[in-house]
């Protein structure tokens, strides 16, 4: 049996019979790619082909493209409309434009929020206030893309790149972005720049075969990430194979109670800290749409950690839970342990006695190992 070809990440999502789509982190670097190439050849490519962190090469078909001389300049746009596959995503359908305008060299890659694009207002995310809502990975992307069309076409790289998305600021309020701080506009995301599709029944289908397929290669160690950089810190911290790798998602329920019927000797949950701090709450849907974030109850946790009562109050108003654990670290308060260990508790209370030992590590978004227990 090719137990390689059945198991791990990329055979979960071949299990759900879901078409997977593109982020909008992919869809504004496909964009840009076109608009810069544009501005430094007078040519649009379309199809436009980006390379995303994983490899993947997709090719985009633009929907618009504009290229106009200003006084003494030219500015370039062109738009991807944003294809979610079968994923029920609110940007599924958006047009996700990117404007491109030379810089002075030596500007380096500078992000504009145009309409339809957040601005973030409060602290706790992982970019400053006042920036424009466009996220780190999507932000590296780009810059990676426009060396190469420079370095292809005679470029310098110095760039101002405005990203904006049609009709963004009405979709923005069916997200959580106005919670967050972030006004004006929809965020800019993706890690992979790949949509995993999401229905619910799939995807837990999909985890019990994966499972399955670990427990007859005769794996005795499996772990439940939420995502590929958990998936990496796992790989880095335990060398697992593929196939030990579950693609838990959001279905931390999901992975114990079917590993309570089907035990393996060890279980290894790792995600990012925020997501393992509802875990720790006692959620076992961790979808941000089904649990939030606790801060009264993480203050809680800080306060048995050593906590004061002004950091204890700061820690229940915080904006985020990457912000209570930025505030924790800063007054040496082990809230990633606590939090690990309170979700490791969890865990077990889920499996009920089965014979299957537990470790949770939590993780910033940066992938860096925030705690563990």
């Amino acid at each position: 049996m090719n137990t390689e070809a059945r198991g791990g990440r990329s055979a979960q999502l071949k299990h759900t019979g879901l078409r997977p789509g593109w982020t909008t982190g992919a869809c504004a670097t496909a964009a840009t790619t076109a608009a810069y190439t544009a501005l430094l050849t007078g040519d649009f490519p379309d199809p436009v082909t980006i390379t995303l962190p994983k490899g993947q090469t997709p090719a985009f078909a633009l929907a618009i493209e504009e290229l106009t001389a200003g006084p003494g300049e030219a500015v370039a746009m062109a738009g991807v409309v944003k294809d979610a596959g079968d994923d029920p995503d609110v940007t599924h359908g958006a047009l996700v434009r990117s404007t491109v305008r030379r810089l002075p060299p030596g500007s380096g890659v500078v992000f504009r929020a145009g309409p339809g694009v957040g601005t973030v207002t409060l602290p706790g995310l992982p970019l400053d206030v006042g920036e424009p809502a466009v996220n780190p990975v999507p932000r590296r992307l780009m810059r990676e893309h426009v060396e190469r069309v420079a370095a292809e076409h005679g470029g310098t790289g110095d760039v101002e790149i405005t990203v904006s998305v049609d009709h963004g600021e009405e979709i923005a309020r069916s997200t959580w972005n106005g919670r967050l701080g972030i006004l004006g506009g929809l965020s800019i995301l993706g890690t992979t720049g790949v949509v995993v599709p999401y229905s619910c029944s799939a995807w837990i289908d999909s985890i019990r075969r994966g499972v399955d397929v670990a427990r007859a290669a005769g794996l005795t160690h499996v772990a439940g990430c939420t995502g590929s950089t958990s998936e990496k810190t796992v790989v880095s911290e335990y060398g697992l194979p593929d196939i030990a790798l579950l693609d838990m998602g959001d279905f931390a329920g999901a992975v114990l109670k079917y590993v309570r019927r089907h035990p393996v000797a060890r279980l290894t949950i790792c995600g990012g800290f925020a997501k393992l701090s509802k875990l720790a709450a006692g959620h076992l849907d961790l979808h941000s749409a089904r649990s939030q974030v606790d801060k009264p109850f993480l203050a809680g946790l800080a306060r048995r950690g050593g906590a004061d009562e002004t950091l204890a109050s700061r820690i229940a108003t915080a904006n985020t839970g990457l912000e209570a654990l930025r505030l924790c670290e800063a007054a040496n308060v082990p809230l990633g342990d606590l939090v690990a260990a309170r979700a490791r508790d969890e865990a077990l209370s889920v499996l009920r006695g089965a014979p299957v030992a537990v470790d949770v590590i939590c993780i910033d978004r940066a992938g860096v190992v925030v705690g563990r227990g």
